[in-house]
């Protein structure tokens, strides 16, 4: 990679963690990844929900 490729690069539009992630899963072909970081996410908004006055809601899901 040259030096004006990599100033190219730099210029150009960043892009979001999940469109970073997303791109990273493609390139890589490491699909199996996609359905941890699902449930991770999930799991995430679970506690986060579960401290607000949703959690009742919730509560009764399980």
């Amino acid at each position: 990679m040259s030096d004006d490729d990599f100033k190219k690069q730099l210029e150009g539009r960043r892009g979001s963690a999940i469109g970073d992630l997303f791109g990273f899963l493609r390139q890589n072909k490491k699909w199996w990844l996609g359905p941890i970081v699902i449930a991770i996410v999930l799991l995430g908004l679970l506690v986060l929900l579960g401290g607000t006055g949703a959690a009742p809601f919730i509560y009764t899901l399980f």
